[in-house]
Order: C-alpha cells, then sequence, then structure tokens
C-alpha cells in the first residue's frame, strides 16, 4: 500500500488555530507600557555614560551613581514586565510601587517648571497602575 493516503488524511482539512497569547488586553498594555518605560530610561542611561566619558570630573561619585541607579531602574522595569508577561503575581506589587512613585516625581517636576514632563509622568504611573489592579489582570495573575 505505498503511495496511498490514509483514508482519515483524505477528508476534510481543518485549519486549526491557536491563541498562544491569552493574556487579557489590559496586562498585555501593562506590560507594554513597563518595557517602553524600560526602554527609555536606558535610553538616559546610555546617554549619561556617554556625559560620564566626555565631561570633566566635578563629582565622579555621583555621576557614576545616578548613571547607575538609570541603568539598574531598566533592568528592573524590563525583569518586571517579563515576569508579568508570564503571569507572576509576584511582580506586579513592586511594579505598583515603582508606578507610584512617578506621582511625587511628576509633582516636583510641575512644581519646577517641567510640567509639559510631570503631567505625562504622573498620568502614566497612574495609568499603568490601574491597568494592573483591574478585573481581566486580576484574573490573569490568579489575585483577587
Amino acid at each position: 500500500m505505498a503511495g496511498t493516503v490514509p483514508r482519515s488524511a483524505a477528508g476534510i482539512v481543518w485549519s486549526v488555530t491557536t491563541d498562544s497569547d491569552t493574556r487579557p488586553g489590559s496586562l498585555r498594555w501593562a506590560v507594554l507600557l513597563l518595557r517602553g518605560e524600560a526602554v527609555a530610561l536606558g535610553l538616559l542611561a546610555v546617554f549619561l555614560i556617554y556625559k560620564d566619558l566626555t565631561a570633566t570630573a566635578n563629582d565622579l561619585a555621583s555621576a557614576l551613581f545616578v548613571t547607575g541607579f538609570a541603568v539598574g531602574g531598566a533592568i528592573v522595569l524590563w525583569a518586571l514586565a517579563t515576569a508579568l508577561g508570564r503571569r507572576r503575581a509576584g511582580a506586579r506589587a513592586p511594579t505598583i510601587v515603582l508606578q507610584l512613585m512617578f506621582l511625587p516625581v511628576g509633582y516636583y517636576m510641575i512644581q519646577g517648571g517641567l510640567g509639559w514632563l510631570g503631567v505625562p509622568l504622573m498620568a502614566l504611573g497612574a495609568l499603568v497602575c490601574g491597568l494592573l489592579v483591574c478585573a481581566p489582570t486580576n484574573r490573569a495573575l490568579g489575585v483577587g
């Protein structure tokens, strides 16, 4: 029977589609925004590294500390976004804390005359917090 097609394969072919990403939209958007924040902070870190290497040294220790803080923040944000993308509920609380830190930072930016940056920063923090505590995200993470 070489060359013959089995009867089960000769019938109708069904198209099977699988949705491998069953995360709700709120969790997907939160992860996307967190990754965007991580990339933006990473770009700021690259700029700070460039300035550390090319500027005259007034206080090298402080400059390296600020640069290290930016690098570390970008890594932490990316790691938290990855963990949330994998539905790790333990990543939600630290992420919310980091996002809530945008509120006082944005407030002091507004007080310092940088309202054009402070207001969107506060809105971003509030938006990501809202996405992380909404019902579909709670169900996806198995909390609540």
